[in-house]
């Protein structure tokens, strides 16, 4: 098979999806790779590193994109690469459909197979390649939030683990899940005081086992939640439905209960947020104030951290990516159940079913076309 890799886009996106080991061990399976000049510079990774191990570095994306069967990315195709997208093409990436129709239209009318990383689903209900981007998205948050607090970016001047005489801030995590969990261990190693909702009592009596004692764990309801705004110095928002929108649990309205230069972190928002004014940001731009509150919503979190995070997430998805390039995706996905969860879109035919529930799409059975 030829398996691409493409230089990202994204605004200061400097993940690269396949690192110089797992290069090496396609083409010693015997497939051809073609690496995009420039692709693995933002993670350290130098041209001439991929080119020892057999790749086949070419000049431009448009010929990573023309020649490839399969193309591996870290964030989904944007804009001026969905002219790209051919037919029949095997396109492995995050995707994160429902965040944005146009993105799920233009994959639809290229008749590509879209895996989505973060769909590939264990039978435990485990997020296999989410997971390590959720772990480094969860640290990061507390660590912009903290930043954000200082009065210079026009927080309101709280050292997120106080100093002896002086209380800790009061830090408020909505979901408990991956990256809720890693929000806060981080917040709770600094010394802040955590608030962590989450609406599964099995998942709560887990982290009260598993979390320090600087940390609460509370049932997450309305009520619950508006009293915890109204104490909170940060806020971050953890939630996930795998595939689907994020639920809109903070409104506009209740950000007049906050401390104004607070600061939220929304995580959430490469699955539309689950703040109702967050909209995505960058790195180079990841702040606006709504309400006397500071939102930090960077879309693609892990990007600022991209030699963690480009080990971290190769590390999960290339022995998939292995068994896609060796079988072809119908094998791989008849042969490794949480790969077929995967499958999004195929050659113009929605398949996952909150794709296709967040914008009215007909739904295809996967089984009818593997």
């Amino acid at each position: 098979m030829i398996v691409g890799v493409p230089r990202e886009i994204k605004t200061a996106e400097n993940r690269v999806a396949l690192v110089p080991a797992g290069v090496e061990a396609l083409v010693g399976d015997g497939h051809t790779v073609l690496v995009e000049q420039g692709a693995g510079l933002g993670s350290g990774f130098g041209d001439e590193t991929y080119r020892a191990v057999g790749a086949t570095l070419v000049p431009k994306a448009a010929d990573v994109w023309a020649r490839a069967e399969m193309v591996v990315k870290v964030k989904e195709p944007i804009e001026p690469e969905w002219p790209c997208m051919r037919k029949g093409q095997v396109v492995f990436t995050y995707f994160h459909f429902a965040a944005s129709e146009p993105l799920t239209r233009a994959v639809i009318k290229s008749g590509i197979i879209a895996i989505a990383y973060e769909t590939v689903q264990l039978a435990s209900g485990e997020l296999p390649l989410l997971t390590p981007m959720s772990e480094v998205a969860g640290r990061m948050a507390v660590q912009e939030g903290a930043k954000y607090l200082e009065k210079v970016y026009g927080g309101s001047g709280i050292l997120l683990g106080g100093v002896p005489g002086v209380l800790p801030a009061e830090v408020l995590i909505i979901g408990g899940g991956v990256v809720g969990t890693n929000a806060a261990r981080m917040a709770a190693g600094l010394a802040a005081r955590v608030t962590l909702l989450d609406l599964s009592l099995d998942r709560l009596r887990y982290l009260s086992d598993v979390l320090p004692p600087n940390v609460d764990l509370l049932y997450s309801n309305r009520h619950n939640l508006l009293e915890q705004l109204r104490r909170a110095d940060l806020v971050i928002g953890a939630v996930l439905l795998p595939g689907a929108k994020a639920p809109k649990l903070v409104r506009r309205e209740d950000l007049k209960l906050m401390k104004p230069g607070s600061v939220i972190v929304d995580v959430a928002v490469d699955q539309g947020g689950c703040i109702e004014t967050s909209k995505p940001t960058t790195h180079e731009n990841p702040v606006y104030l709504v309400d006397g509150i500071i939102h930090y919503a960077v879309a693609n979190m892990p990007g600022g951290v991209p030699r963690t995070s480009t080990l971290a997430l190769t590390n999960a998805t290339f022995p998939y990516a292995k068994r896609l390039a060796r079988g072809g995706w119908k094998q791989a996905c008849r042969d490794d159940a949480a790969l077929f969860q995967g499958l999004n879109v195929i050659e113009g035919n929605v398949v996952y079913p909150a794709v296709a529930e967040s914008f009215g799409l007909s739904l295809v059975d996967a089984k009818r076309l593997v």
